[in-house]
């Protein structure tokens, strides 16, 4: 055989039998998923904000140009590990989306609305280099979960392009929304469960708004919570929204509220239940689920909002 740089057209195929050798057929588009880890989207008072990347791709569309969804992930509003969920997210990327995970301010740098500030500035760093990334700008969704649902339900519903705009002329709007057990609200004192100090200045929400005790700041509680920012007028993108019933960290009634208050609202929302579920977990991420999850998806971008 010739040492050359054969194209995949041109290389010979193997074609001899070999005894006692099991032989599987492929087609080339058997998908995969290419890691992107550490991207820089912003730099904000020279603390560096990035994204964990993940492409899709086939033998035969190696740069294939998919959809994508930005996820933000939950920390109770502290410092993230970004790193954690990318196996779980690969679930999602192999089904033809690029997943972009995003690093915020943190609590204990910048008090809210920082983290709705970067979310919305790492969509328009992606719409605007979304050759590179492989990713049709018109086709971006956004999720998160926990405090990362918090934060995107909040991005999808803040429409203001100059506010901390990194990226002037580059939209941050989404088709769609999806809320994995989020954060929404601190307005009910059995809000969190399994936390004892609800509201007060080292609580998760005491810090994120400036380590103040919200239970003597009750417009800042209310500033917190999404429900108390919302009314017919609000624009938000399609909406679904996932809980489990067992749900120790944060109540799941802050869904059914948030839900509830949507429909009357005529927004256009989705809510899945799910039996037995904690805060987060694999239950999240089993086939059935991803198949209400991509339908949804698929759902959001067929309406073209």
């Amino acid at each position: 055989m010739e040492v050359k740089e054969w194209t995949y057209e041109e290389f010979p195929e193997y074609m001899q039998e070999v005894e006692g050798a099991q032989v599987i057929q492929s087609t080339g588009d058997e998908p995969g998923v290419r890691y992107l880890n550490d991207v820089e989207y912003a730099r904000i008072q020279n603390i560096p904000l990035h994204l964990q990347i993940l492409q899709p791709f086939t033998r035969n569309q190696p740069e294939m140009v998919c959809p994508c969804v930005v996820f933000v992930q939950g920390s109770a509003w502290m410092e993230q590990d970004v790193y954690f969920q990318i196996p779980t997210l690969s679930k999602l990327a192999l089904r033809g989306y690029v997943v972009a995970l995003v690093q915020y301010r943190h609590s204990g740098i910048a008090p809210f609305p920082a983290q709705i500030m970067d979310a919305r500035n790492s969509i328009r760093f992606l719409r605007k280099n979304a050759s590179t990334y492989h990713i049709d700008p018109n086709s971006m969704l956004l999720a998160g979960d926990s405090s990362g649902g918090h934060t995107a339900v909040y991005a999808g519903m803040i429409h203001d392009e100059e506010t901390e705009n990194l990226y002037p002329g580059i939209s941050a709007e989404v088709k769609g929304i999806i809320n994995y057990y989020g954060s929404v609200s601190v307005m009910k004192e059995d809000s969190n469960p399994i936390q004892i100090r609800h509201c007060l200045p080292d609580s998760p929400e005491g810090m994120v708004m400036g380590g103040v005790n919200l239970l003597e700041n009750p417009e800042l509680m209310r500033k917190l919570s999404v429900e108390c920012n919302m009314d017919s007028d609000t624009h938000i993108a399609p909406t679904l929204i996932l809980h489990g019933t067992k749900d120790r960290t944060v109540n799941i009634e802050q869904s059914v509220t948030l839900y509830r208050l949507m429909k009357k609202l005529g927004k256009d929302v989705q809510f899945c239940i799910i039996k037995g579920a904690d805060h987060g977990g694999s239950e999240f991420w089993t086939t059935e689920v991803l198949d209400l999850v991509e339908g949804f998806i698929q759902e959001c971008l067929r309406k073209g909002i």
